[in-house]
């Protein structure tokens, strides 16, 4: 099978509190076949994969590690909500300064990936890409694992080292960064009267992020 099966329906058990004896018996299987699918020391046939994403209401995908969705459909770029179209009462939601950092943060966000499709440079953007990634799966994932009853069935890395090599790939994609942006960009010129022309509604974002983050430098120097 591949490496991701035995994670997944491990996880998806534990996840609904089932014991290997309760699924086994609900499967028509025995208790050590079902532990040795689990441990990957044995690889299941088709018609078992079916059955047991069946049994978990997953698609095959989902359990062979193709795809994140549980019921295994693909995103594209249509498929991403428009955060405006679906965030128009973030106030009655959130408290303001939640609101506030998190407008800062995606309009800004916004304003560097249309700085990115202007230089058409695919390794810079891959390299940004990247890093905001990373960054963003390690806060999810501390915040989302904060409460030990919180299944991890989504996450494929263990939750005890995820935090050390989400560090070391920040250092990694940094250094990638650099890399990718020495004489990509010498050529550009990028003003604080551009970006309010260009961005007149998140240019104050971008600065507003600008000021909160050196101010927070400030204050440890």
């Amino acid at each position: 099978m591949n490496k991701d099966f035995p994670r997944i329906i491990c996880l998806l058990r534990k996840e609904r509190g089932l014991s290997q004896r309760q699924v086994a018996n609900d499967l028509d299987i025995s208790q050590a076949l079902l532990s040795h699918y689990e441990k990957g020391i044995r690889e299941c046939g088709l018609d078992f994969l079916v059955k047991i994403a069946v049994y978990y209401g997953v698609s095959c995908d989902y359990l062979l590690g193709r795809t994140p969705e549980r019921n295994g459909a693909t995103i594209s770029v249509e498929d991403i909500p428009d955060y405006s179209e679906n965030h128009q009462n973030d106030s009655s939601k959130s408290n303001m300064l939640a609101v506030l950092n998190k407008k800062l943060i995606i309009n800004t966000t916004s304003i560097m990936f249309d700085l990115l499709s202007d230089l058409s440079d695919k390794k810079l953007t891959n390299a940004v890409s990247s890093y905001l990634i990373n960054i963003n799966y390690y806060l999810f994932r501390k915040l989302y694992s904060a409460n030990e009853e919180n299944p991890q069935t989504m996450f494929a890395v263990p939750k005890n080292v995820f935090g050390g090599y989400s560090k070391a790939l920040t250092e990694i994609n940094n250094t990638h960064l650099d890399l990718n942006l020495k004489g990509k960009i010498s050529d550009v010129r990028i003003t604080p009267d551009a970006i309010e022309k260009s961005y007149p509604n998140e240019a104050s974002s971008l600065f507003n992020l600008i000021q909160n983050a050196e101010n927070s430098i400030k204050e440890k120097l």
